[in-house]
């Protein structure tokens, strides 16, 4: 029988770090943090809501993150 595999492990950051900070710094910021995929989106996106370890979300208006989550 094959092991279970062991999900990745998430970095140890918190996505309220994020809010306020220019896009692009915030995105650089969160991939040397070790986050495997940022996803920057407009207010009000439609998006998929499954939870994906390893990625980082952010709500970008006016070129600012006004809103950070995991998954």
């Amino acid at each position: 029988m094959a092991p279970i595999p062991t999900p990745p492990a998430e970095p140890q950051d918190s996505p309220d770090g994020y809010v306020g900070l220019e896009a692009a710094d915030a995105e650089r910021l969160a991939r040397q943090r070790g986050w495997a995929t940022v996803r920057p989106l407009p207010p009000g996106a439609i998006i998929t809501m499954e939870y994906r370890v390893g990625r980082l979300n952010f709500e970008v208006q006016g070129g600012r993150v006004a809103r950070a989550w995991k998954g």
